[in-house]
């Protein structure tokens, strides 16, 4: 079967750093054209903005051509399609598929039945491994490391599958993290499990005032209203967090925030000013990580 990424945790620990290896020499020289004659599948069956355009931006980076859809609406997914049709189809048509889809799990199931690699671009409250990788060129841009620093989550850790990615790929790191939200959006179990079977500390809290000084990386999200099913629960956490820069007075000199975008308005824009944010030059990285990616699941680096 064909090399797909899924889940963080089908990369090792080399194969991510030569991934973000890699995406630096691309952001040195971004036009290439080794993936001329190529054709990659961008199915997004939930909405996106940077995921999908940075995808589609690193295609035509690499010389490859892009067929797909941005939403489920016009495709036969409408007529009562099923997911695994679709991709039996598609996988026809082209040399790799990239697939965001609303059900966790859905992409796992994509790549049972595909016949080329398939590149999972967030399913459900699961995983979005390649936020995750673009988070980790962030994060080793910014301090110079990846080691031995404290990661501090906040916000939606229960249905944010950045931060559940994100925890499993800085496991490598020997990280001290500290988990920021309420009680009903705190991070899932079999995360916390994770990190107890490997010994690696991490704090809890519900008050973002606690820890804003102790953090290498303050790793925002919002409340993703999408994923809630009661509409008065949603209510109750939407604005749980706000980080103003009046609250960044004595954060450390090296301290950066991310987020993975879109912010609602759990960051406030007079913190856009700071040397802390960091968040819409994260979010530039994405192309050329995610130019990396394909380039190493189709065999070319």
């Amino acid at each position: 079967m064909p090399k797909s990424l899924i889940s963080i945790q089908d990369l090792t620990k080399d194969e991510m750093l030569h991934i973000l290896d890699v995406a630096k020499e691309f952001e040195k020289n971004r036009e290439q054209d080794f993936l001329k004659g190529k054709v990659i599948a961008c199915l997004f069956f939930e909405p996106s903005t940077r995921t999908r355009l940075s995808f589609e931006a690193a295609v035509n980076r690499l010389g490859a051509r892009v067929i797909g859809f941005p939403d489920a609406r016009n495709t036969s997914v409408s007529k009562g399609e099923t997911l695994e049709d679709t991709i039996r189809i598609v996988s026809n048509y082209t040399d790799m598929i990239v697939m965001r889809h609303p059900v966790s799990g859905a992409a796992a199931t994509a790549a049972a039945i595909a016949s080329v690699p398939v590149i999972n671009a967030g399913d459900g409250a699961n995983q979005h491994p390649t936020q995750t990788l673009l988070d980790l060129y962030a994060i080793k841009k910014t301090q110079g490391k990846l080691e031995d620093l404290t990661i501090n989550m906040t916000g939606d850790l229960k249905y944010g599958r950045t931060v559940h990615s994100l925890t499993e790929a800085m496991s490598f790191f020997r990280p001290n993290f500290i988990y920021t939200a309420p009680q009903e959006l705190k991070m899932p179990e079999e995360y916390l499990d994770f990190l107890k079977d490997r010994k690696i500390p991490y704090t809890e809290t519900s008050v973002l005032e606690d820890h804003l000084n102790d953090c290498d990386i303050l790793y925002m999200t919002r409340v993703q209203q999408e994923r809630f099913t009661n509409k008065e629960e949603y209510e109750k956490v939407k604005n749980v967090y706000r980080l103003t820069a009046s609250m960044l007075g004595n954060v450390k000199p090296n301290m950066k925030i991310l987020h993975p975008l879109p912010r609602i308005n759990e960051i406030a824009t007079d913190v856009d000013d700071t040397p802390y944010a960091y968040y819409f030059k994260q979010a530039g990285g994405g192309m050329y990580v995610r130019m990396a990616i394909i380039s190493y699941l189709l065999g070319y680096r």
